[in-house]
Order: structure tokens, then sequence, then C-alpha cells
């Protein structure tokens, strides 16, 4: 399972605060089950096209065309699962910042431990 992918992007128009439908690549990007299995987990961002509803996490991809919510990091709900209200959404594979800080304290630590770390 890779944890991340360029250029994998599809729609939703999916409502509340269940799994996501994908819909479909975008054009010039892939579709999550081109890169993804079922069951693999998923670093997902969700933004509405219009307003102000986003969120960020660690989904698991449930079916070929179904991302469920797993895990919510970050949202325009106080970093809850959002009730996504009608309207087309972008559902698109994301380097979560929670990880990426993660990732680079823990490099910065070990090259630090090592001696190989220059201020």
């Amino acid at each position: 399972m890779p944890l991340t992918a360029d250029r994998c992007k599809e729609t939703t128009t999916t409502t509340g605060t269940g799994d996501i439908t994908l819909a479909g690549a975008v054009s010039q990007f892939v579709a999550f089950s081109a890169v993804y299995s079922v069951g693999d987990r998923v670093p997902y961002a969700i933004v509405g096209q219009t307003g102000s509803e986003w969120e960020t996490g660690l989904g698991t991809l449930t079916g070929a065309s179904t991302l469920e919510r797993t895990d919510v990091y970050r949202s325009s709900n106080s970093n809850s699962a959002v009730s996504f209200s009608s309207g087309t959404k972008d559902v698109f594979v994301t380097v979560l910042a929670d990880f990426q800080n993660k990732l680079s304290t823990l490099g910065r630590n070990i090259a630090i431990s090592s001696g190989n770390f220059l201020l």
C-alpha cells in the first residue's frame, strides 16, 4: 500500500458524515482505485467547491468507489467529521501535516543522535 500518491483526485456529491462515494477521477488525475486496494489506508482531503467545508484525515478504501472517513484529523467542524452539504466536493490524496511533522521531528532526532545534523 502506498502511503501517498501523485495526482490522485476524484469528486463526490456525498452529503452528511458517512462514507464518501467517489465519482471518478478528475481529468488529468487518477482514481483512488488505480493506486490503492480495498482495505488500504489513504491520507485524504475533502474540500467543498463552494462554501467553506473541508476535512483532512486517514480513510480506508472499503470498495473501488467508497472511502470510509476512518480518522478525521483537521476540519472546518472543529476537527470533527464534517456534515457535508449538497454540491460537489473534491477528494484527493494529500500529505497530512501531522504525519509530516512527526516524520520531520523523528528524522531530526535521528540525525542529532547520530551526529549528522548541521545547524
